[in-house]
């Protein structure tokens, strides 16, 4: 019955047992999962999946294999019934404007009279709004809502970027990692990483010297000498900093290319993840982000100037992030990205910006420009020659 299911599990990587196949159709026969949707999903994980590595790879794949599925009615129900989700209905409403129409709305005029405009609307919003340009609403003009259009705005109540206009978002934002074990659809991403890397013979003598057992042997008059040395091994230490989220939503692919290389490529590599620019905190885990999250002082402070710092984002934000406190869009930073960013280049000299967005493009956007200001322009292209100017600069 669900045999095209598994067997995309499996080809995804999820390593899908017969036994487990068949302990998920026994669970069907009794009645587990009955007319649900969701309940299906969550028995079928349970049976199916077994490391919680592959619950992403799952979840695509359980996407793709029953795209659509709508619930039934119970059995024994005349006809079948079924209401309209509230989403459908929003989005029947949602603002498409012309570029002619978005070029005549103005923005509200710079990130402290938002902020300020904000706050007098929330304390006179008494109800709801659509279509307006002054309250917080839906589908309108006004700098405050969801599914509407401003040139500067706050998002509200809206899950996914649209116009990516937001200096600010009110919700709350769930981001998931980036998988470390992609196969790459090429190789020379993992051949360019290796121009980073540097060889020393360091611990324990385990492997044997040949060279230098021979010429140890003819100058002991031909008695065996056994010369021992330390493996050898790539001593150069990365830092890998990780965008995710909004805009780098259409580069995970290349980023988690990225990251699958960097992982297999360097042994001493350690990777945090941050949104749009480097605050005061950073973290290793989005699913437990507040619990994994660790203070940029912390990691100045853990990891020393020999560090190789590489940043991965599309650097495509709004300019208060940058410049700005307060700017961040997500959390009331105390100091701007700026500040930050020049603290942690500073410390790591030895550190670049691999940018997803094609270079040519790069002169259209001004956060781009400030940031490849701030990394006194070691941004490079995240493609295969980009990695290798990237190396050499890093190598120096």
């Amino acid at each position: 019955m669900f045999t095209n299911f598994v067997l995309s599990l499996r080809q995804a990587g999820v390593p899908a047992s017969i036994m487990e196949y068949l302990a998920l159709l026994g669970a069907m026969q009794t009645g587990v999962a009955d007319y649900s949707v969701d309940d299906f999903y969550f028995l079928s994980r349970a049976a199916l999946v077994k490391d919680e590595r592959h619950l992403d790879r799952f979840d695509r794949v359980f996407a793709t294999c029953f795209k659509g599925l709508e619930a039934t009615s119970e059995p024994g129900a005349e006809g079948v019934s079924a209401e309209i989700p509230e989403e459908w209905l929003r989005r029947l409403a949602e603002k498409l404007l012309t570029k002619e129409e978005q070029a005549q709305i103005q923005a509200i005029g710079g990130f402290e009279k938002l902020m300020q405009t904000l706050r007098e609307r929330l304390a006179e919003q008494k109800g709801r709004h659509q279509g307006g340009s002054k309250w917080v609403g839906t589908a309108g003009t006004s700098p405050f809502g969801a599914y509407g259009y401003n040139p500067e705005g706050v998002r509200i109540g809206q899950d996914t970027s649209r116009n990516r206009r937001a200096v600010k978002v009110w919700d709350k934002r769930e981001f998931r990692d980036l998988d470390d074990s992609v196969e790459l659809g090429t190789r020379n991403l993992k051949v360019a990483l290796r121009r980073l890397r540097r060889f020393a013979r360091t611990g324990v003598p385990t492997e044997l010297d040949l060279p230098g057992t021979i010429h140890a042997t003819a100058s002991n008059a031909g008695t065996l000498d056994l010369r021992m040395q330390a493996e050898r091994r790539n001593t150069v230490r990365v830092l890998l900093f990780l965008d995710i989220g909004g805009s780098m939503d259409d580069h995970v692919k290349t980023s988690a290319e990225l990251f699958s290389a960097a992982r297999s490529e360097f042994k001493h590599l350690s990777f945090f993840y941050f949104h749009n620019c480097p605050y005061e905190r950073v973290w290793t885990d989005n699913r437990r982000r507040a619990e994994s999250s660790i203070a940029t002082t912390e990691l100045l402070r853990t990891y020393g100037a020999d560090y190789r710092a590489i940043f991965v984002g599309d650097a495509t934000m709004s300019p208060y992030e940058v410049a700005m406190k307060g700017g961040s869009v997500e959390h009331w930073n105390e100091e701007p990205g700026s500040a930050w960013l020049n603290r942690m280049t500073a410390h790591w000299r030895r550190s670049a910006w691999l940018n997803p967005t094609p270079k040519p493009d790069w002169g259209y956007t001004q956060s781009i420009g400030m940031i490849h200001a701030l990394m006194e322009k070691r941004m490079f292209p995240l493609t295969v020659a980009g990695l290798d100017d990237m190396a050499r600069e890093l190598t120096r």
